[in-house]
């Protein structure tokens, strides 16, 4: 019988590697995005940031990057938590407290983004 562990984001060890590796990508591409329109860009104004995330394709990339960075950070706060914190208690008070500020970071991505 195998047991499910809520804390853990995939189904197995396989699946939350691929998670990971996945979210990886998706953040790495992200980070190269903003790097090139900082790099390339115009002048960086307020009108010009502004314009930059006014665009659709910019929110849903970021909501993207800020999911994988939910779901990146999720998978190794449990792994580096259940590896070296053995109190099952605190354990889950860190776990808890790691997954609300991680929910928070993209419920405020997700209202600043979109009041744009």
């Amino acid at each position: 019988m195998v047991t499910k562990n809520i804390s853990s984001v995939g189904r197995n060890g396989v699946h939350d590697f691929v998670l990971i590796r996945a979210t990886a990508i998706i953040i790495t591409l992200y980070t190269l995005y903003m790097v090139g329109f900082a790099a390339f860009g115009p002048d960086i104004t307020y009108a010009s940031w502004t314009a930059f995330f006014g665009q659709t394709s910019t929110k849903v990339f970021t909501m993207l990057a800020l999911v994988s960075i939910l779901i990146h950070g999720w998978i190794g706060m449990w792994q580096v938590l259940t590896d070296y914190i053995k109190p099952a208690l605190l354990r889950g008070l860190l776990q808890l407290g790691v997954v609300a500020l991680l929910l928070i970071y993209v419920f405020a991505g997700f209202f600043v983004l979109w009041g744009v």
